[in-house]
C-alpha cells in the first residue's frame, strides 16, 4: 500500500487508494488499549469535533469514498472489505464505531444491517431514515435533493411510495445484534425532520428493548451537526462501543 501523509488537526493523516477509491486513516498519538476506531461513512472532514476529541482519546479514524451519498449496495461490500483491511493493517479492533451524519447516517444503517459483525456502536446525527421525507420532500421536509437522488439511484418518487428498503426498514439487524446507537437531531430541522426520520428509529428500537441514547438540540436546524459538549458522546464511545 502506498501512503501519502499530511497533518489533519495536528494528527498524522494517511491518504491512499483502496480498491481504486480514495481512503483515509488518521492516527492518534497513542492508540488506546482496545484499539478502537471510528469509521466516518460520508462527508469526511465535516463537523469533525467529536472525531478530533476521540483521536485524543486514542481512537483511529478511517474513511473510504462512496459511489454516492444516496447508497449504492456495492458501497456496503467495499466498506466491509475496508474494515477487514484497516483492522489488519493497523492492528485495530474487528468492529468499528460508525459516525454517520445526515446521508452518512443512512449509510451507517444500511451497512450495519448488512454487515453487523463489523459494527460495535453507531453515532447517527440527523440521519436520513425515510427517503420520502428526504430527499423526496414529502411531508414536513423542505428538501430539494430528489433530482440528485434519482440520478444516482434511478428511482422515481412513485417508486418510493411502495418501496420497502428505506433505512427505517433496516433496523431489525441492529436490534438483533444489540448494536448501541447514539442519535443527535435538531428539533427545528426542516431538511431531515426529526419526526419523519430519527424519531421513528428511536421509537422502534426502544419499543423492542434496543440500546439507544438520544439528544435533541433545541432550536437547531439540520446544521450544525455535533454537540457543543461531546462528553455524553465520548462516554458512549468509551462504554457502549464493544470491539467484539
Amino acid at each position: 500500500m502506498i501512503y501519502t501523509e499530511e497533518l489533519w488537526h495536528g494528527y498524522r493523516r494517511l491518504n491512499f487508494k483502496f480498491e481504486d477509491r480514495e481512503a483515509i486513516v488518521v492516527l492518534p498519538e497513542k492508540p488506546c488499549a482496545e484499539r478502537k476506531w471510528l469509521l466516518k461513512t460520508e462527508y469526511f472532514g465535516a463537523f469533525p469535533g467529536f472525531e478530533i476529541e476521540m483521536l485524543g482519546q486514542g481512537f483511529h479514524l478511517a474513511y473510504v469514498k462512496n459511489i454516492t451519498r444516496w447508497h449504492h449496495p456495492e458501497d456496503d461490500n467495499v466498506r466491509a472489505r475496508f474494515c477487514d483491511f484497516v483492522s489488519a493493517e493497523f492492528n485495530l479492533a474487528k468492529k468499528c464505531m460508525t459516525v454517520g451524519m445526515s446521508c452518512g447516517g443512512m449509510l451507517s444503517v444500511y451497512f450495519a444491517a448488512k454487515y453487523p459483525r463489523y459494527v460495535g456502536a453507531m453515532y447517527l446525527d440527523a440521519p436520513v431514515m425515510n427517503l420520502l421525507s428526504c430527499p423526496g420532500g414529502v411531508g414536513a421536509s423542505t428538501a430539494t435533493l430528489f433530482e440528485e437522488f434519482s440520478r444516482h439511484t434511478g428511482k422515481t418518487l412513485a417508486d418510493l411510495i411502495n418501496y420497502r428498503n428505506h433505512p427505517i426498514d433496516n433496523l431489525w439487524p441492529i436490534l438483533e445484534n444489540r448494536i448501541p446507537v447514539f442519535m443527535v437531531s435538531g428539533d427545528s430541522d426542516t431538511t431531515v425532520p426529526y419526526e419523519e426520520n430519527g424519531a421513528h428509529m428511536v421509537a422502534y428500537l426502544r419499543a423492542r428493548g434496543g440500546d439507544v441514547t438520544e439528544i435533541i438540540k433545541e432550536g437547531c436546524a439540520h446544521h450544525p451537526h455535533g454537540l457543543t459538549d461531546n462528553a455524553p458522546l465520548i462516554a458512549f464511545a468509551q462504554q457502549k462501543y464493544k470491539t467484539n
